[in-house]
């Protein structure tokens, strides 16, 4: 299984497979129709208060902020409940709304997947 990370506000392709939206709350000006997602996933986003304290200072807490977010993920059993239903899916394209490319949490996300996944 592959997982790829996109915003959601690019336009859907056939080659996405399975489109998680993976944001707690939904992306602003977004359709539902238009964002074409196939579940939104609120249950792998970071926390409201993770999330909250994030934005204080984005540049100085990202790599906190990337250790804790895990630290919430393994705390749960999102991950596992999300590998099990996307289990059949050669593509996971995982759907955020922010703004940055390069730091943004579902690239940490997608990384917990792909070390989850290839666990088994």
């Amino acid at each position: 299984m592959e997982f790829v990370v996109k915003r959601v506000y690019e336009q859907p392709d056939p080659d996405d497979g399975y489109r998680a939206l993976v944001d707690r709350l939904w992306p602003r000006g977004m359709r539902k129709d238009k964002a074409a997602i196939d579940e939104w996933a609120k249950d792998l986003a970071p926390s409201a208060e993770l999330r909250s304290w994030y934005h204080q200072d984005l540049d100085a807490r990202r790599e906190e902020f990337a250790a804790r977010y895990r630290e919430e993920l393994s705390a749960s059993e999102a991950v596992e409940d999300f590998l099990r239903r996307t289990g059949g899916q050669e593509r996971v394209t995982l759907l955020y709304a922010a703004r940055d490319t390069q730091h943004n949490h579902a690239l940490v996300l997608r990384d917990v997947l792909q070390e989850a996944a290839a666990k088994g």
